[in-house]
């Protein structure tokens, strides 16, 4: 009799969670969308959040467990190695460990800095510009934009305490320009982190640029993206002398889930390339000395009353 093959461990998509419906929906259908791609191989998938609200990662992992606690693989729907990738997740991880004796995963990496997801902002920035915003000039260095018709970048994160997230944004930003013929890539941060919005763009005005896309650079819709559109249409307002646009967030998208499935089977493949060179809970950074080897607590998701886990020590 030939043996069954081994099934492959299934994929557990880990975000961070959202009061927004519109992000819970659109997580909920790039999750179906990574669903469809792995059903090919019988992978199965779920996903869940950390916080704020459902389904709870929780849940997720129930399901996924459905009784028999083995292996799976988490990938943190996260676009660089901030708190909640480097702790948040994995201290959630180590709390459904406790729940489920025999339970283990492999831990993906996030998903950014990524081509996939330069192409993607590339589009986005496309779709709301008068030029394709993606000509390749043979270089980047400064041409005054005022004559040219293409418009200035600022690429807008999330921001976060971590300067190494921090910085893979400004390497986003950077790979984005890079190559393609914008006059000028800059990145600010709405939240926790300087440039504001209102500050990269000043920066961008005064370097002489009078069309400037901001480019939000958010998986799904929420609070944060709303917030940078608003603050991009609060600068407009008082500068009309300027051509402002914003652009979409990435999104639910086949590019998406395939960069997805592309962690998850490099995460069975052994082959994670974590960066923790530049990681503040590894090295002492100015500023930061006291991150060092932090222990990391999982959030209190709305839905779970359970406190009784350990902490684990950081991943990143």
């Amino acid at each position: 009799m030939t043996a069954l093959p081994e099934p492959r461990p299934p994929l557990l998509l880990a975000a961070h969670g959202t009061s927004d419906q519109a992000g819970v929906d659109a997580f909920a259908a790039l999750a179906g969308r990574v669903g469809q791609l792995a059903a090919a191989d019988g992978t199965r998938v779920a996903g869940g959040f950390i916080e704020l609200s459902a389904p709870a990662l929780r849940d997720a992992v129930s399901s996924l467990v459905n009784g028999h606690p083995a292996a799976m693989v988490a990938v943190p729907l996260m676009l660089s190695a901030a708190g909640h990738a480097k702790g948040d997740i994995p201290a959630a991880l180590a709390r459904e460990g406790s729940r489920h004796p025999g339970l283990t995963w492999t831990y993906a990496r996030p998903l950014g800095p990524h081509p996939t997801l330069l192409e993607l902002l590339a589009a986005r920035i496309a779709a709301v510009s008068d030029d394709s915003g993606g000509g390749c000039q043979g270089g980047s260095g400064f041409r005054p934009p005022v004559a040219s018709t293409v418009p200035a970048v600022l690429l807008v994160g999330r921001g976060s305490t971590d300067p190494d997230a921090n910085a893979d944004v400004v390497k986003t930003a950077r790979l984005l320009w890079e190559g393609r013929d914008y006059p000028l890539a800059e990145t600010a941060f709405v939240s926790l982190a300087r440039p504001d919005v209102a500050e990269g763009l000043e920066r961008c005005r005064l370097l002489g640029a009078r069309r400037i896309v901001v480019a939000r650079y958010f998986l799904f819709p929420g609070v944060l993206p709303d917030r940078v559109a608003e603050q991009a249409a609060a600068y407009a307002a008082a500068h009309p002398e300027l051509d402002i646009a914003c652009t979409d967030v990435l999104g639910d998208c086949d590019e998406i889930a395939a960069l997805v499935w592309e962690r998850y089977r490099e995460a069975l493949a052994g082959d994670i390339r974590m960066n923790c060179d530049v990681c503040v809970y590894r090295i002492a950074m100015p500023g930061f000395e006291h991150r060092v080897g932090e222990p990391q607590h999982p959030h209190d998701h709305p839905h779970d009353h359970i406190h009784d886990f350990p902490h684990p020590r950081p991943h990143g």
